[in-house]
């Protein structure tokens, strides 16, 4: 698209604005503004006499003035005279959320991270586990309850079970995705696909093998980029270890590939093939000290080998090319620890554009570079050891085991030059 000398005016609210066709091409096809053009990018009303026609638009004025700067600039200042929720609001009429959001923060880069925002819930219990959105949002679970909250962190209906909640993820803004354990009996257990907004169940999903539908166990559960999703299950019958994926969106019926259930700590499985392509235990190796206990893990594709860590922050590294090696443990947080609190929880690993996150007790430590050399800390001050953390939508949240409290970390904006 070449750059237009266009002038278009509107009238918004009753205050003049004057814009040119390319700042308002800015804001994309799909927007309030892009039905303005053609499909060669010309404006459908060129207006020959600027001074007598304006473009008649009955939304407040004041935001508009926000979101049109927006567009011209790339940068999102909001004065003081203008709530958030009412700009947000003006925003999703207009089609420019996307803009809005990615002004607001920056790309995420966990050495620039700042503390953004904190939350504080209302569940009688703690929260067990939390989950981000791709558009930077996140659903907390407290028992048989999922709290989901929007990208601006405001509130929507909750999602009720019957059934305690296991693991949970979203999918996207329009639904979350829930595997659950059954209630003592009742048979009630599996996965679900339940609207975000408004909290109702939209699918239930059955297990299918050899055309019957099998009772099963729900565990953990995860995604590929794809919005392909595996689930670790039990089959109720035989008592195995299953792994199934499959892409939404999905019938009712999920068939799954059998993966028979083994004493491995850690197994990489190959989808193509279906089949497990490697596995390591510590099973009948000698075991001398608490350190080498492993609590998580998470493949380093780049590395060709596994990390995992332990319960004292401690990070190794298992190579990927040698079946049944043994852990390169990395005993740097000795010189680091801390005081341990009184209820500490176990360490959790996540990787996310190349930096390598590591939570223990009340921070997330992040690493960095071939040697994962640790670059910086993320702590606040209250709300105990972080039980949960997850990253999506340019987004980090941490979920605190006491106070009933999660933590929204961003990176601030590139500054001006």
């Amino acid at each position: 698209m070449g750059i237009q000398k266009d002038v278009f005016k509107f009238n918004v609210g009753g205050r003049i604005f004057q814009t040119t066709a390319t700042t308002l091409a800015n804001a994309g096809r799909d927007s309030f503004f892009g039905a303005l053009f053609d499909d060669n990018w010309d404006l459908r009303q060129h207006q020959p006499d600027s001074s007598q026609q304006e473009f008649f638009v009955d939304r407040n004025p004041d935001c508009f003035a926000v979101l049109l700067d927006l567009l011209r600039t790339g940068d999102l200042y909001i004065p003081p005279n203008v709530p958030e929720r009412l700009l947000y609001r003006e925003a999703m009429f207009y089609g420019l959320t996307d803009h809005v959001r990615s002004a607001k923060w920056g790309p995420f880069d966990g050495n620039r991270l700042k503390l953004s925002r904190s939350v504080i819930g209302r569940a009688p219990g703690d929260g067990t586990a939390i989950r981000a959105s791709p558009d930077g949002g996140c659903c907390v679970a407290h028992g048989s309850m999922v709290h989901v909250f929007d990208w601006m962190l405001e509130e929507h209906p909750p999602i009720n079970l019957d059934y305690q909640s296991q693991r949970h993820r979203l999918v996207n803004a329009e639904n979350v995705l829930i595997s659950a354990c059954e209630r003592l009996g009742k048979g009630d257990g599996g996965i679900g696909l339940f609207s975000s907004s408004t909290g109702d169940l939209r699918h239930k999903f059955n297990v299918v093998h050899d055309n019957q539908i099998k009772s099963y166990t729900a565990g953990a559960l995860s995604f590929s980029p794809d919005i392909r999703f595996f689930l670790a299950v039990k089959e109720e019958a035989m008592n195995m270890g299953l792994e199934f994926g499959t892409k939404l969106p999905v019938n009712k019926s999920i068939s799954f590939t059998r993966v028979p259930a083994d004493n491995c700590y850690i197994s990489l499985l190959d989808f193509r093939e279906k089949r497990m392509a490697w596995s390591w235990s510590d099973i009948g190796a000698p075991l001398t000290v608490d350190e080498k206990r492993v609590r998580d893990a998470i493949a380093l594709e780049e590395c060709n080998s596994i990390c995992v860590v332990n319960e004292y922050d401690d990070l190794g590294f298992i190579d990927l090319r040698i079946n049944g090696g043994s852990v390169r443990w990395s005993s740097r947080s000795r010189l680091l620890k801390g005081k341990m609190l009184d209820e500490p929880c176990y360490p959790k690993l996540a990787l996310h554009n190349g930096q390598l996150f590591s939570s223990m007790n009340d921070c997330i430590s992040v690493f960095c570079g071939p040697d994962w050399v640790l670059t910086s800390r993320l702590r606040r001050s209250y709300g105990g050891s972080i039980c949960d953390f997850s990253i999506g939508g340019d987004r980090l949240f941490a979920l605190h085991s006491e106070e009933n409290v999660f933590d929204a970390w961003e990176t601030p904006p590139p500054p001006v030059i």
